[in-house]
């Protein structure tokens, strides 16, 4: 596995697996939140951001983590395996309140300079609306523009758990 595709709700946990996945396989990060937003949460026009994902997805090795629907047909080709973080809403809703308390005075390492946490309906939304709209995008786009990728779906931390016993354990 030398490019790995996480993707899932607010909250999912994606970030947080992304960074222990590329910790254990020795692997380059990269956030998409941090390519996408500009200061102030500004968004930046498609085709420039698409010619960026272009750029980052043709690299050798990634763990990449992000959404972004918009750019899966750039990504899906190049993965080797897409992980599906897919918790229930509540859990993902709790741990997004949770995150927003703990990081108020400190800016989350995946969000770009500028873009401080924001909590607002329209996120909410999203989050409570992603197992309806997105997943389902998602893996109908894996199986339409990837079929032969593996796709594993993680539920809860024991799935999650169970996932990383698999790997190698980096070195101290």
């Amino acid at each position: 596995m030398r490019r790995i595709l996480v993707v899932g709700s607010s909250g999912a946990g994606k970030s947080t697996l992304a960074r222990e996945l590329a910790r254990r396989l020795d692997l380059p990060l990269i956030h998409l939140d941090r390519h996408y937003w500009r200061p102030g949460w500004t968004a930046p026009a498609e085709a420039d951001f698409r010619a960026e994902v272009t750029a980052l997805a043709a690299r050798p090795a990634w763990v990449m983590d992000g959404n972004y629907a918009s750019t899966l047909d750039l990504r899906l080709p190049r993965a080797d395996l897409l992980i599906l973080c897919d918790p229930p809403r509540l859990r993902c809703l709790a741990r997004v309140l949770r995150r927003r308390w703990a990081g108020r005075a400190t800016p989350r390492p995946d969000l770009p300079p500028g873009c401080p946490e924001q909590l607002d309906l329209q996120f909410l939304r999203y989050l409570w609306s992603y197992p309806r709209r997105s997943r389902p995008r998602v893996l109908t786009a894996a199986a339409t523009i990837a079929p032969d990728l593996p796709v594993v779906r993680l539920r809860t931390p024991a799935d999650t758990r169970r996932f990383l016993a698999t790997l190698p354990t980096p070195p101290p």
